[in-house]
């Protein structure tokens, strides 16, 4: 009996030490693994910012060197620094009215068409994520990458009235178009509690993952109502008027191409799996685009030309961006060969039918392409390469025509048909505005003369000539 209790004294006393070991080593345990976790946390972070600072760059390169010298290079010499200058003044400007107000109703809450007040002046936006877009990047982040997106969408515009237009008339339409157009449209598609928001419960879900509507169908549409309202130039379409350096514009045209990773990958917010389905998709459609541009115009004209090459490139860009997250890359070459195609016709056939001197042709890149990529993404959104609609019980639903999904080509026509509208209407009456303030177009003696000098007093090329 003494026995016993000696040895049940002995197991109780050995439960009273180790049992306390036991939960600190439980304890230690948690704490390792916690710290662990944290620790991939912060590096799935980091490689995201990384990757969306990266993003960031490119597409600032897309207006600056990129556009710049794509348009730069099709006009006539007289006018190339006045044309590139447009480009670099949306860098400054958009940059400004962005830091002021213009996030803040793009991305602000607001309601079903513009956002609110909340980020005026950049309030709030830190270091922080915001979880309605991303739960990686800090909001900062995600701030000055949709920035980059603000700027090049207005500077698209100006090759529709290149060689005509007064700096100083081009400055206060950029600066009411942004507000007026760009602003609601961006907070419709992808801003919380927008109309045509497809990840946010919009009332009309409108697949647009990088910009098709917001950048492209706008830019495009007003590049038309601008041609239209501001007439031809002087002696178009009689003058020949070719570009003084297709040289220039090959050079914007690959840094378009390069800077488009960043506009279309980069809008995964993340450096995963649908960033890089996003990277194929577009280098893909770039690429049949050319084949189809350049294969239009040779049989039509007997060779195909460096400038409908690059010109197509651009076409096919343009169509994929709303889709290069939604596609596969078998779909992504069909949407840019058909855009290549579709383009290719609305520069040689429509516009000489109609007779608008749509100096760059941005409307019949960037309307029409940006218009056939948004209603091609209502057909070829596979749910397989990004399942963004789901049920209530979080199963996966189809997303475009061909998986049986086909009330989402019906959401992509009411997208297009609003982005028309707000473009075309808003548009019309900034120009009825400038044109009656300080006017629109510059003296016939200053178009004559050139931009260049007009609007700047300087040239692109000084000639020395020895004596």
């Amino acid at each position: 009996m003494r026995k016993c209790l000696v040895t049940c004294f002995a197991v109780v006393v050995f439960l009273l030490v180790t049992l306390p070991l036991g939960a600190q080593t439980s304890k230690a345990d948690a704490d390792r693994i916690a710290k662990l976790e944290q620790q991939i946390a912060d590096a799935k972070s980091s490689a995201d910012n990384s990757w969306m600072l990266t993003s960031s760059a490119l597409v600032l390169m897309m207006t600056g060197p990129g556009l710049a010298l794509f348009y730069g290079g099709l006009v006539r010499k007289k006018n190339v620094l006045a044309t590139m200058m447009q480009s670099f003044a949306m860098m400054a400007l958009i940059t400004v009215l962005w830091a002021l107000f213009g996030y803040s109703f793009s991305f602000g809450a607001g309601n079903g068409f513009i956002g609110d007040f909340h980020h005026l002046f950049l309030n709030g936006v830190g270091s922080q994520p915001d979880p309605n877009y991303s739960t990686t990047i800090p909001q900062q982040t995600f701030m000055v990458y949709q920035l980059m997106f603000a700027i090049i969408t207005p500077a698209l515009i100006t090759g529709a009235f290149a060689e005509r237009m007064k700096f100083s008339a081009m400055v206060i339409f950029m600066v009411l178009w942004s507000v007026v157009v760009y602003d609601p449209m961006a907070h419709m598609v992808w801003g919380k509690g927008g109309l045509l928001n497809a990840a946010l419960g919009g009332r009309f879900p409108t697949l647009d993952f990088a910009g098709g509507t917001v950048v492209h169908v706008t830019s495009g549409v007003s590049a038309l109502v601008c041609a239209i309202y501001l007439g031809r130039r002087l002696g178009y379409p009689r003058e020949a008027m070719p570009p003084h350096s297709v040289v220039l514009s090959f050079v914007g045209a690959c840094l378009l191409w390069l800077g488009w990773f960043g506009f279309n990958a980069g809008s995964a917010l993340a450096a995963g799996n649908l960033a890089t389905s996003a990277f194929v998709a577009t280098h893909f459609a770039a690429a049949a685009a050319v084949v189809g541009w350049a294969g239009a115009e040779w049989v039509r004209n007997g060779k195909p030309s460096a400038l409908g090459a690059i010109s197509g490139a651009v076409a096919g860009l343009v169509a994929i961006t709303p889709a290069a997250g939604f596609v596969s890359p078998m779909a992504a070459l069909f949407i840019g060969l058909a855009a290549g195609v579709f383009c290719y016709l609305m520069v040689a056939k429509v516009k000489a039918r109609l007779g608008y001197d749509d100096s760059l042709d941005a409307f019949g890149v960037h309307g029409a392409g940006g218009t056939l990529g948004a209603l091609l993404t209502g057909v070829f959104a596979s749910s397989a390469v990004n399942p963004i609609f789901k049920d209530a019980q979080g199963s996966t639903l189809p997303s475009g025509l061909l998986e049986g999904n086909a009330h989402q080509l019906l959401n992509q026509f009411v997208g297009v048909v609003i982005a028309w509208a707000l473009a075309a209407v808003g548009t019309l009456i900034i120009l009825k505005i400038v044109d009656a303030t300080v006017g629109l177009r510059v003296s016939e003696e200053h178009e004559i003369q050139g931009l260049d000098l007009s609007q700047h007093g300087e040239e692109g090329y000084y000639w020395e000539v020895s004596t």
